[in-house]
């Protein structure tokens, strides 16, 4: 059998055309506690879950899924039968692709190879967290 190549729900984006508005709706009137922000996007934490919704100006919604690599992950989901709709390409914490499966579904998939993000005590990104190493003994 092989090794699971989805490691958890990153993610569950959503397009928001007001960040604040969306940050007032999400956090204030929903209840969600804001985890970061920048110029384009907020997170908000899922209490049972290290799963974020997040708001974003520019791009969703989709459904991001953690894996190692995504180019080891982009590679075998294509020879699996998965169709190529945008090939790795960078973001803050580390590289994305998207795939359409066998059945008509699209799968964004995400690591965290730079790190995850570091953020002041206002929850505005100031950089990144480097991954930690892995653990090898």
């Amino acid at each position: 059998m092989a090794k699971p190549i989805f490691r958890k729900i990153d993610c569950y984006l959503l397009k928001a055309s007001d960040l604040g508005a969306a940050v007032d709706f999400y956090g204030t009137q929903l209840g969600l506690q804001l985890l970061w922000r920048n110029d384009s996007a907020a997170g908000f934490a899922l209490p049972e879950s290290d799963a974020e919704v997040v708001v974003h100006t520019k791009v969703g919604p989709e459904t991001d899924l953690l894996v190692d690599d995504v180019r080891e992950a982009y590679a075998r989901l294509l020879a699996a039968g998965a169709t190529g709709l945008q090939a790795p390409f960078e973001i803050a914490i580390g590289l994305c692709a998207v795939v359409k499966d066998p059945f008509g579904n699209v799968l964004t998939i995400l690591d965290q190879s730079k790190g995850q993000l570091h953020t002041d005590a206002a929850k505005n990104v100031i950089g990144l967290k480097p991954r930690a190493a892995e653990n090898t003994a």
